[in-house]
């Protein structure tokens, strides 16, 4: 909602006046997500401007703005004095809806929100502006409870969009065991061990993660098929696989350590396996502003990341012995990088 175009009869001021409020737009969705306003309306049905302060407990000084600009940003409607959600809340901001993001949103307005108020900050210095940057921050809040689940709806949130694309963007058909680097507590790969049962699953990451996984996967029901081995990357050997996939993983990190983790990687695959790279990948143009704002995203969260280009990951991959390198779209905000490892 905060692009240049306006009626040809307002001035070039207005359109800038709109851009610089996109802050405001964003703030709209993200105070509703946290309220568990579209929640609310799905659980109880459409309702009015009172029965929803009343349930949520809002103030009644402010909530029929929140209201009527959650209208005007298409994510509710208003009939007959009754808010409902609109299609399109109903598919991404209601728990278990087909494309759900709020676990993302919550992290987006408690982690992204507040380093973007230090972009300037973060252009000059080179230096991160998210309280939870480094190592020992994350270490740190994988070991609080409530910040560990933000985090987790977040992960989930973000490859749940990816799982589907995946699942058919790759011949699964002809491998019989997949492992997902950094993969979190499991969610994508137990989604593609639903979509092709044939498919066995290893999550690799960090200890604190492994009984999250172990939950995951017994709600989703793929206990049997999807394992959790705990390490490090960097300093631990990686599972042996068909297929690895790093995925959302490199852009997390430095040069030298994407080459690395590749190599490594690379080397756990077996022959005649393939090795998975999915990022938001940049183009050498400026075409896609979302991928420009992800890689400025990893300035202010992490300690040296970025997106990269479609063009730098497929020589990572070359260096590291991979043949057949293809790059294909991954949904809507990411591409795919395929690699093959030879038979012999």
């Amino acid at each position: 909602m905060t692009e240049l175009a306006v009626p040809s009869q307002a001035p070039a001021s207005a359109a800038v006046k709109r851009l610089a409020n996109g802050f405001c737009h964003a703030k709209l969705l993200l105070a509703a997500n946290e309220l568990s306003v579209f929640a609310d309306l799905h659980q109880h049905g459409p309702s009015t401007e009172a029965e929803l302060a009343g349930r949520l407990g809002l103030n009644r000084r402010g909530t029929r703005e929140l209201l009527h600009g959650l209208v005007l940003l298409e994510l509710l409607e208003l009939r007959d004095g009754r808010y409902a959600n609109s299609a399109t809340a109903s598919a991404t901001l209601v728990p278990g809806g087909a494309d759900y993001v709020g676990g993302f949103l919550r992290r987006a307005d408690h982690m992204l929100y507040p380093a973007w108020q230090n972009l300037a900050q973060a252009l000059a210095s080179g230096e991160p502006q998210a309280a939870g940057a480094g190592q020992e921050a994350f270490r740190a809040m994988l070991d609080d409870p409530r910040q560990r689940d933000q985090y987790l709806q977040m992960m989930d949130s973000a490859n749940g969009l990816i799982a589907g694309h995946l699942a058919d963007a790759f011949e699964w058909n002809s491998h019989q065991h997949v492992a997902d680097i950094g993969g979190c507590r499991g969610n994508l790969v137990a989604q593609l061990a639903i979509r092709h049962p044939h498919l066995r699953a290893t999550v690799f990451d960090l200890p604190e993660l492994a009984s999250s996984c172990a939950d995951h996967a017994a709600e989703l029901g793929v206990t049997e098929r999807v394992r959790f081995h705990a390490g490090d990357f960097f300093t631990d050997l990686l599972p042996r696989a068909d297929v690895l996939i790093l995925g959302h993983v490199l852009h997390n990190w430095s040069v030298e350590q994407r080459e690395f983790l590749v190599r490594k990687a690379y080397e756990a695959v077996n022959p005649g396996g393939a090795l998975l790279i999915y990022d938001a990948m940049l183009s050498d143009e400026p075409t896609d502003l979302a991928r420009i704002l992800i890689s400025l995203n990893m300035l202010l969260v992490t300690e040296e990341g970025s997106e990269y280009t479609v063009g730098e990951g497929s020589q990572w991959l070359a260096a590291a012995g991979c043949a057949d390198i293809r790059a294909q779209p991954l949904g809507h905000s990411d591409t795919l990088l395929v690699g093959r490892k030879p038979t012999v």
